[in-house]
């Protein structure tokens, strides 16, 4: 952020605008053109034009560092990956593939980095961030070697999945390792994650493939036993989640608010490509589902769109449903509704046993979607989601889905994850 004060530094100012904007870790600039300054003239000699385009350098890993990463992971008997977005903003998922398949190290992703590894591949642990002991933690518990490449504690702060401070870390990324107790880094690999993978993988010989497999069986064990059992109404999470991955291709997009629904988006849905399941984490902006799901279908035409959302998230920002309406874009709006804050309620519940001031009235969702323009479905019983999801992605317009969920399925989840041995 700065403002321009003079007229003559406009072309140095935007230059470094982009440029800033552009590097690791990318993401939002701001100019301040103040009226003063905009009202000004300024003659043509004055002008100098656009400075050249000096778009930030991606180094190579130094010799040295890969040497000592490779010893470190070659002492590893149970090594495992945890894969941060910053895979996703490097462009290096197949290099982590291939990295995890040429050594059988099972891959863990934070809930922005869902899709690194297709969670079919038998090497996938799905996501780990849920700040209670779920599946993927007792995993890492067992592992003695980190190799955390692209992470970010802002997602997951290593805390939770370093409490005892006894894991051998490697830290693979763009920028130096951040200071935390948690986090002692025996290397740090800076530079091009592709290269830095590749080159480290060249020393490495292929570890033992019972690991990768008793890890991988743990957590698709547990996932599996909550899919169990018979449909429900309102629907469970789990099935609510099924049924939206049955009606969705892999390269189809989810946009993902915030709210408990998202705990069970980024722990259970299935992700099989990078930046198909877009979750906003770590500071984690509510009501971002609608207008995310409108950016991305302007993104991609081509592609279908869901947005996840529940029903607070979508009333934070269900104006919207205007924009979406006005530019025809056919995009699908699934609003888990329970008539609450679900996250709010449930950390109340395991605090207090009681919750206070989390439950508020909402309008005929239905009735609201079409006072836009919009379509509205409403979901009756749970043999009716799928159905509708599939005639509401083929639409030529946007379409809200009503859909009643059960959220005493989280207190349930909270007992059986206690249990975990």
């Amino acid at each position: 952020n700065t403002e321009i004060a003079r007229p003559h530094v406009i072309p140095e100012a935007v230059r470094k605008a982009f440029k800033v904007a552009q590097t690791e870790k990318p993401g939002a600039t701001h100019l301040e053109l103040p009226e003063d300054v905009a009202a000004e003239q300024v003659s043509e000699r004055d002008t100098e034009g656009p400075l050249l385009v000096q778009a930030p350098f991606t180094p190579e890993p130094l010799p040295a560092q890969v040497k000592r990463a490779v010893l470190s992971i070659a002492a590893a008997k149970r090594p495992v990956i945890l894969a941060g977005n910053g895979v996703i903003r490097g462009r290096a998922h197949e290099a982590v593939r291939r990295f995890a398949r040429t050594l059988n190290i099972p891959v863990a992703h934070t809930f922005m980095g869902k899709g690194i590894m297709s969670d079919h591949d038998p090497l996938s642990l799905y996501a780990l961030g849920l700040q209670v002991r779920d599946y993927p933690a007792t995993v890492f518990e067992q592992a003695d070697v980190v190799i955390a490449v692209g992470y970010d504690f802002v997602e997951y702060a290593p805390c939770f999945w370093n409490p005892n401070r006894n894991k051998h870390v490697v830290h693979v990324d763009m920028s130096p390792a951040e200071v935390d107790a948690h986090y002692a880094v025996d290397v740090g690999v800076l530079g091009d994650l592709t290269l830095s993978l590749d080159q480290i993988g060249v020393g490495l010989a292929p570890f033992d493939q019972r690991w990768a497999k008793r890890s991988r069986e743990t957590v698709v064990t547990g996932l599996e036993a909550e899919l169990a059992g018979r449909p429900t109404w309102p629907m469970r999470p789990q099935h609510v989640i099924r049924d939206l991955r049955a009606a969705l291709s892999a390269d189809d997009i989810v946009i993902c608010d915030v709210g408990a629904h998202k705990l069970w988006m980024a722990r259970m849905f299935p992700c099989l490509t990078p930046n198909t399941c877009i979750i906003s984490n770590g500071f984690a902006s509510m009501g971002i589902g609608l207008p995310g799901a409108v950016a991305a279908k302007l993104l991609y035409p081509e592609r279908r769109v869901v947005a996840v959302t529940g029903d607070g998230g979508f009333m934070m920002n269900s104006q919207e449903l205007e924009t979406a309406v006005r530019l025809h874009l056919p995009i699908v709006i699934l609003v888990w509704r329970d008539d609450g804050y679900g996250v709010i309620r449930w950390k109340q519940e395991l605090r207090f046993g009681r919750t206070s001031s989390a439950d508020f009235g909402n309008p005929d969702f239905v009735a609201f979607a079409q006072s836009f323009g919009a379509r509205g479905l409403r979901v009756k019983g749970p043999s009716e989601l799928e159905p509708a999801l599939r005639e509401a992605l083929a639409g030529n317009g946007p379409v809200v889905i009503d859909c009643p969920i059960d959220y005493s399925e989280n207190t349930r989840l909270s007992e059986r994850l206690k249990a975990l041995p």
